[in-house]
């Protein structure tokens, strides 16, 4: 076999997610989030359509990236929902990130393929990138809190009405040990299998 299946494994089980209240002050470099990015598009895409699209913040752009997240929950929240605290943690989860990365999926204008495909397409490139980052040993937390799914995400990042955004990865070094596997269900609770 070409690969080695065993540290493959490896690899996907090792996966987590890591907040960025855990992020240590090293800083994750622009060429190691190219490759997060070049090994995303080798995703499946039915008719090629390539619907990832990333837009990516790092250094003054971490700023103005904060500036509009938080500002804009402030803003679309009334007043008696709002939480401070959550304000602030937008804030912070931005500053302490080496960058931020908005997972976005742009619609084939011909609309070739059904939704749902564009949406698994761009998933299973944003998991090409997570597992990337994983051998990197770089943490990535995939949020979808605050104003993720907002019209106002959307005119932010220069989307067109039928894209849509998928998430925002905040990307940086974890401080110490890397997290313990999580369980997950046996395959006996997930898989049916049909043989006759």
């Amino acid at each position: 076999m070409k690969f080695n299946l065993s540290e493959i494994t490896e690899l996907i089980q090792y996966r987590r997610t890591i907040y960025p209240e855990f992020f240590s002050s090293r800083k994750v470099h622009k060429e190691q989030i190219e490759l997060l990015l070049e090994n995303a598009r080798w995703a499946p895409t039915h008719k090629l359509t390539q619907p990832w699209f990333y837009k990516v913040f790092m250094e003054d752009g971490l700023q103005t990236f904060s500036d509009f997240f938080s500002e804009t929950y402030k803003q679309l929240t009334p007043e008696d929902k709002f939480s401070e605290m959550k304000y602030q943690k937008m804030k912070s989860r931005v500053a302490k990130s080496s960058a931020i990365i908005v997972a976005c999926m742009k619609r084939d204008e011909a609309e070739r393929v059904p939704l749902v495909e564009e949406l698994a397409a761009v998933n299973a490139a944003t998991q090409n990138l997570l597992l990337t980052a994983t051998a990197y040993g770089i943490g990535v937390y995939w949020g979808t809190g605050g104003v993720t799914y907002k019209n106002e995400m959307k005119d932010f990042l220069g989307l067109k009405p039928a894209d849509q955004v998928l998430g925002v990865l905040f990307v940086g070094y974890p401080e110490g040990e890397w997290p313990r596997k999580t369980p997950r269900k046996p395959l006996e609770y997930y898989t049916e299998w049909v043989e006759s």
